[in-house]
C-alpha cells in the first residue's frame, strides 16, 4: 500500500488526508460584511446606493485576491513546503498542463537520468488521451496530481456547482488511471475565486501554488528561464515548469529539457534536495 494511503473499513466513509480547520478568515469577513449591509438597508432603505457600492466594493476586493496565485486570503494555500527539520533542505519541482505525449516521455526519461521525483499537475483530459503516460508518472516514482479536467481560461469566474464538476471529473480521471486520488490542487493559471476552497475542502484536495516560475510557456531562452528559478533559490521552495504548453528553445527544443539539467545542477550544489508534494507533506506530519 502506499504510504500515503489509509486503510480504512469497506463502505465507511474515506478518512480525510487533510485537517479541517476554521474558514479563512476573509471569507467569515465577507458573509459578516453581507449581513451588516443587509441589516443597513432594512434601517435605511433610502441609503441604498451606499449599501450597494459596499457590495461591490467588497466583492472588487476578492476578485483582486482571486487574481494573486499566491495568495492565502481565500484559503490554505502551499506557496512553499511546510516548515520542519525534514523539509530544511528541500525543494519541491512541480510541472504543469501535461501529459504531453512528446514532451513529457522526454520529461520522464531525464529526470530519471538525474534521479529526481516531480510532482506533475496533470490536465484529465489530457491524461485520458495518454493513458499510459499518467501510468508512467506515477511508476517512476513521480506524483499524479489535478490541474482541472480541461484547463478552461474561464476558470476563476466559474460557479461552485461548475467548479465541483470541473475539478471532480479530474479526480476520478486521474485516481482511474494512475490507481490513487490526487491530494493537491493546482488552479488553471494559478487563478481562483472565493467559491474554490469550499469544493477543495468537498473533495479532499490542497491548493497548491508556486515560490518561483520561470515562464517557460512564452520565454524562448534557456538561461533566462533557468536564472529566474535559480535568483533567491532557498530551502523550501516550490518551482514551476511546464511539459504541457512548453515553449521551444530556438533550435526548436522544447524548453524544458534545457533548463532541468541547469536547475538541478545548481540546486544540488547549494545542497539542496528533491522532493515531491507529497513527500513533503508527510515529512511535515511526522515533525
Amino acid at each position: 500500500m502506499n504510504q500515503l494511503s489509509t486503510p480504512h473499513d469497506a463502505g465507511a466513509p474515506p478518512l480525510r488526508r487533510w485537517p479541517q480547520t476554521g474558514y479563512p478568515a476573509m471569507l467569515t469577513a465577507t458573509a459578516a460584511w453581507h449581513v451588516f449591509v443587509l441589516v443597513a438597508w432594512l434601517l435605511a432603505p433610502r441609503a441604498w446606493p451606499w449599501w450597494l457600492a459596499a457590495i461591490f466594493a467588497n466583492h472588487a476586493v476578492f476578485t483582486l485576491a482571486g487574481l494573486l496565485p499566491r495568495t492565502s486570503l481565500l484559503g490554505p494555500n502551499w506557496t512553499r513546503l511546510p516548515a520542519g527539520a525534514r523539509n530544511a533542505d528541500a525543494i519541491a519541482l512541480t510541472i504543469d498542463d501535461g501529459p504531453d505525449p512528446i514532451v513529457t516521455p522526454q520529461v520522464l526519461d531525464l529526470l530519471d537520468t538525474l534521479h529526481v521525483r516531480a510532482t506533475f499537475f496533470c490536465i484529465g483530459e489530457k491524461a485520458r488521451r495518454c493513458p499510459q503516460l499518467a501510468r508512467e508518472i506515477v511508476a517512476r516514482g513521480h506524483a499524479l496530481e489535478n490541474h482541472s479536467q480541461v484547463h478552461v481560461h474561464t476558470f476563476s469566474v466559474t460557479f461552485p456547482r461548475a467548479l465541483l464538476r470541473e475539478i471532480g471529473a479530474a479526480q476520478r480521471t486521474l485516481e482511474e488511471l494512475s490507481g490513487e486520488p490526487p491530494m493537491f490542487f493546482r488552479a488553471p493559471a494559478g487563478l481562483r475565486n472565493i467559491f474554490l476552497e469550499p469544493v477543495l475542502r468537498k473533495l479532499d484536495l490542497r491548493l497548491a501554488a508556486w515560490t518561483r516560475r520561470g515562464y517557460d510557456t512564452r520565454e524562448r531562452d534557456p538561461q533566462v528561464v533557468t536564472r529566474r528559478l535559480l535568483d533567491g533559490l532557498a530551502p523550501r521552495d516550490i518551482l514551476l515548469l511546464h511539459d504541457g504548453n512548453a515553449a521551444l528553445t530556438a533550435d526548436g527544443k522544447p524548453l524544458i529539457l534545457a533548463v532541468l539539467p541547469r536547475v538541478i545542477e545548481a540546486a544540488r550544489k547549494r545542497n539542496l534536495r528533491f522532493v515531491t508534494l507529497r513527500e513533503a507533506r508527510v515529512d511535515a506530519l511526522q515533525r
